[in-house]
């Protein structure tokens, strides 16, 4: 598999720590998504109900995530939280089982697990173009889903993101939830600025991708 490259250093400058807080935050929150449907098959099964659902029709999904969000939160949040909750667990057996393995993985030699800062993980964008490079997706028909979900509402993209995650993870391409939540937290509010960021993923990962052949082929 492709590894996503690594963004410039401009791409670090000075980022808000109240921005790594909330990033914290949901790693956490997915953190325990991904234990309960490793632990509790009820409970994945439960999550699970909620796919493509808006948060009024999620009735099996309160007991497990009203204790661990806050009283008052945004809709748009609230719903972006129990959208990752169901994605999670509706993940394919392929995909439950390399993150029960990343999970089990002990520490580096640093004695670091941590993982790396918001900024430099990969978005939706890297993750289709992870998909195309490694041949699971023809460009022109990612590029023109990739497009097309730029320029639509949550409400269009919520009901498209369990049949797109699924392939994605189904071809051994991971989806990092916790950057997912944000983005669709914010989608309705900050659109431009998160369409333009999974675009620019998307096509600096193609980018790498094909000047990693050129230089094989001068070899």
């Amino acid at each position: 598999m492709t590894p996503t490259p690594t963004p410039t250093a401009t791409a670090a400058v000075a980022k808000p720590s109240a921005r790594q807080d909330q990033f914290d935050r949901h790693d956490k929150f997915t953190g325990y998504l991904i234990e309960l449907c490793r632990d509790s098959k009820k409970a994945q099964s439960d999550l699970r109900s909620g796919l493509g659902r808006p948060v009024e029709r999620c009735h099996y999904l309160h007991r497990y995530l009203v204790p661990r969000l806050p009283e008052r939160q945004h809709p748009d949040a609230r719903r972006a939280h129990y959208a990752i909750a169901a994605l999670i667990a509706a993940r394919p057996r392929k995909a439950r089982d390399a993150d029960t393995a990343a999970a089990e993985q002990p520490a580096t030699s640093t004695g670091s697990t941590e993982p790396p800062a918001w900024w430099v993980r990969p978005n939706l964008g890297a993750s289709l173009a992870l998909a195309v490079n490694d041949g699971y997706l023809k460009p022109d028909s990612a590029e023109d889903d990739l497009h097309l979900m730029t320029r639509q509402s949550s409400d269009a993209i919520h009901p498209r993101l369990p049949a797109l995650t699924r392939h994605l993870l189904t071809c051994g391409v991971a989806v990092d939830w916790s950057v997912l939540l944000e983005d669709l937290t914010w989608w309705n509010r900050d659109r431009d600025r998160i369409a333009t960021r999974w675009l620019e993923s998307y096509f600096r990962v193609r980018t790498y991708e094909n000047n990693d052949d050129s230089t094989k082929e001068s070899r």
